[in-house]
This record gives C-alpha cells, sequence and structure tokens, in this order.
C-alpha cells in the first residue's frame, strides 16, 4: 500500500512539472564537452533530474547487494558457529 501511494505522489509530481514545465518556453545554450547546444529549460531540468534519479537508484542497489552478500555471509557464520556450539554440548550431555 505504502508503493501505491508513494507511486502515485511521483506520479502528481511529475505531471505537475510537465505541466509547469510545458508552460516555460525559455531556451539556454548548454556547454558540454565536444560542443554546445540550444535546449529548453524545462527539458535539461527534467533531463538532468531523471539522471540523478537513476544514478541514486543505481547508488543504492550497489549498496543494498553489498549489505545482503555481507548478511548472508554473517548468516552462514553464525549457522556453522551454531553447528559447532551443538556438537561441543553434545558430548557433555551423553556423559551426564
Amino acid at each position: 500500500m505504502k508503493r501505491i501511494v508513494a507511486l502515485l505522489v511521483l506520479a502528481l509530481v511529475f505531471i505537475a512539472a510537465l505541466a509547469l514545465g510545458s508552460q516555460n518556453g525559455q531556451t539556454v545554450v548548454f556547454n558540454y564537452l565536444l560542443a554546445q547546444g540550444e535546449f529548453s529549460l524545462a527539458a535539461l531540468l527534467g533531463l538532468f533530474f531523471g539522471l540523478g534519479f537513476v544514478v541514486g537508484w543505481v547508488v543504492f542497489a550497489i549498496l543494498l547487494l553489498r549489505l545482503k552478500l555481507e548478511n548472508r555471509a554473517l548468516g552462514r557464520s553464525v549457522r556453522r558457529q551454531s553447528r559447532e556450539l551443538d556438537a561441543m554440548h553434545r558430548p557433555e550431555a551423553a556423559k551426564e
């Protein structure tokens, strides 16, 4: 349910930005590495907002993957140590 609400809010923000951007016809000169071009300010803002969003998600996904792998390794370590503890306590129970 939270995801649906979040997606709905994101869609509404995107639609509002699109509506406002369509009313702004101002063009700007954008100098990039090899050349320059004249672009709509709304298009450039949308492009860089989208790129920032994608880069943020990629960084988040990499960090999440790293944490999941670390969690899996720690889980294996806990299971291995638990088996070792069980093996250590079994002979004591048999002696009593």
